[in-house]
């Protein structure tokens, strides 16, 4: 079921519902559609444990919590802001940066430096609507060519055809 809130009077929203209409002594939760939704939520972590558990993935992962960064690091929307160790300034600190380029080109370059440089995958709760529509596509996709077919697989599948 969907709400689309139409206006707000006096502290009470008027809705409009598309789907089932909600049953009284009944509690529903309410989400934003246009961020991610606790359904894609459930459907991505799912799907990713589904492929974990199916070994039928290339990734070199030794855990799952290692395998799931991978994936959003391969499928998803990957590292969004890095941090490296100034070495330039006359005490050594930790800076953070949004753009791999604004990494000081003497650190960036130099082979033995690049230890000093570290990717921090941009988190799940922040991906909106569409980047989490989106990696979820790529997740299926990319199982589907791996030839995952799991009865739990299919079991995912067909509960997000009912959303």
């Amino acid at each position: 079921m969907k709400a689309l809130c139409v206006e707000v009077v006096d502290g009470r929203a008027e809705l409009i519902f598309s789907g089932e209409t909600p049953q009284a002594g009944r509690y529903y939760t309410l989400e934003d559609a246009v961020s991610g939704t606790s359904a894609q939520n459930k459907a991505f972590h799912a799907l990713v444990q589904e492929y974990w558990r199916s070994g039928m993935h290339s990734y070199n992962a030794g855990s799952f919590e290692e395998f799931r960064e991978l994936i959003k690091k391969h499928l998803g929307e990957g590292v969004d802001r890095w941090l490296y160790v100034d070495l330039l300034s006359a005490t050594p600190k930790v800076v953070q940066v949004n753009h791999f380029e604004e990494i000081p080109q003497v650190i960036r370059d130099r082979e033995d430096r690049r230890d000093f440089i570290v990717g921090r995958l941009k988190s799940w709760a922040d991906y909106t609507k569409k980047q989490r529509t989106e990696t979820i596509d790529r997740l299926i996709a990319e199982m589907e060519q791996a030839g995952v077919n799991t009865r739990k697989y299919q079991e995912i599948l067909e509960g997000m055809s009912e959303h």
